[in-house]
């Protein structure tokens, strides 16, 4: 949601009226923002965090667990996913927006984006949706050489066609819309990569219709004040590295944030634990000299206090540690995060970080030793963090949408 609610408060600054369309679980964060809230209903994120949608997330090989839970996911998916539709029509058909501004989740921006040229504008706050050379697509985040690399853009593309199609038989009024229409449509679109040139650069061969616009970040303090706790664990302490799976869950919390509060209590690490939505969890007795848990902390207000983060690599995360000068060490669980990890540890930001279906103490112990003692990650992260904070977008951001 993050990207949008920044792109929101630009524009609704410069006079817009701006019309959130999220779940259901996201209503506070478009609500504390001014905007008006339009609900998905709470079915998708409710289906993500149940059992199946655990298994599915959470990282692990593709064994015959994981394999049924795809499945069902699938099967579960196909209603949520005809509802949604509606409701994307329902409103966007009632509300007339001159502009719609939208991720590569929603599908009917895209059918009604044929009527309106260049009125609708995809947001991916993550890279390789589009060819760049020597990487595969998104979905795959590996490099299998040129003709495969290309392979998997086409077939991305083939898969997101597909759905599009589908999606036309759950409107209310089912319109005929042909194959060849809804690709010219996809490769013609505006497309704002919201990611700092400083981790993906534009690539010089992009059509003009795509951009790499920057980072940009809401304020995220609204209705929320640290504890007298909080603070006083940070005035005790000089070094303290934050450790957070955001919206991610996984299929045993409990032994996870064990294996990692053991490591950093093993070392004398003072660190403050975001349970957030589940994907770690608060013990009932741990060393409080080391340990302070929270379950909601606005990155923007303790980030430039720490010096390290360790987390799940969305990409909000991933900035905004970078932007406040954070070490990081990233504990990827699906698609994007496999990327970010490989980003982080190329630009020297921290160690390669462990999928989270296979941390123990082993493979992770060197690792989070490796993050706090080796300087110049923190060094690295702190001279990227002067280029982000140097970037100014906004201008632009607003000239592509408006226009």
């Amino acid at each position: 949601m993050e990207p949008f609610l920044a792109i929101g408060e630009i524009l609704q600054d410069r006079g817009h009226k701006v019309i959130c369309l999220f779940p259901e679980q996201f209503r506070d964060l478009a609500e504390d923002s001014g905007f008006e809230f339009a609900s998905l209903g709470s079915e998708f994120i409710e289906m993500l965090n149940s059992l199946v949608g655990q298994t599915v997330m959470g990282g692990g090989r593709l064994g015959l667990k994981k394999l049924k839970a795809l499945f069902k996911l699938a099967s579960m998916q196909k209603s949520i996913n005809q509802n949604m539709v509606l409701k994307q029509e329902s409103l966007i058909e009632k509300a007339q927006p001159d502009r719609i501004v939208h991720n590569g989740k929603v599908m009917y921006p895209v059918i009604w984006g044929l009527e309106h040229k260049g009125k609708r504008i995809l947001i991916s706050p993550v890279p390789y949706l589009h060819y760049v050379k020597n990487h595969s697509h998104l979905a795959f985040h590996k490099n299998f050489g040129t003709t495969i690399n290309k392979f998997t853009y086409d077939l991305a593309n083939f898969g997101l066609i597909k759905t599009i199609s589908s999606s036309l038989k759950s409107l209310s009024i089912p319109k005929q819309i042909k194959t060849r229409q809804i690709k010219k449509a996809l490769f013609e679109e505006k497309v704002i990569y919201t990611i700092s040139p400083s981790l993906f650069k534009r690539p010089e061969y992009w059509n003009d219709n795509l951009y790499v616009l920057g980072y940009h970040e809401r304020k995220k303090t609204i209705n929320w004040e640290p504890s007298a706790e909080l603070i006083s664990f940070l005035q005790n302490h000089s070094k303290v590295i934050l450790v957070t799976f955001g919206s991610m869950i996984n299929t045993n919390p409990e032994k996870k944030t064990k294996i990692i509060m053991d490591i950093l209590e093993r070392h004398g690490i003072p660190t403050i634990i975001n349970t957030a939505s589940g994907g770690l969890v608060q013990p009932k007795t741990y060393n409080k000299d080391i340990f302070h848990f929270v379950n909601r902390i606005p990155y923007d207000w303790i980030f430039p206090k720490l010096y390290a983060v360790i987390h799940h690599g969305g990409s909000g995360s991933t900035h905004t540690a970078i932007k406040y000068g954070c070490a990081s060490m990233i504990i990827p669980h699906i698609i994007d995060q496999f990327v970010w990890n490989e980003i982080i540890h190329k630009k020297d930001l921290g160690p390669l970080g462990i999928n989270i279906s296979k941390i123990n103490t082993k493979t992770l112990e060197p690792k989070i030793i490796d993050l706090y003692t080796n300087d110049s990650y923190k060094k690295n992260a702190e001279i990227l963090s002067r280029e982000m904070q140097n970037e100014s977008y906004k201008a632009e951001l607003c000239k592509v949408i408006e226009a």
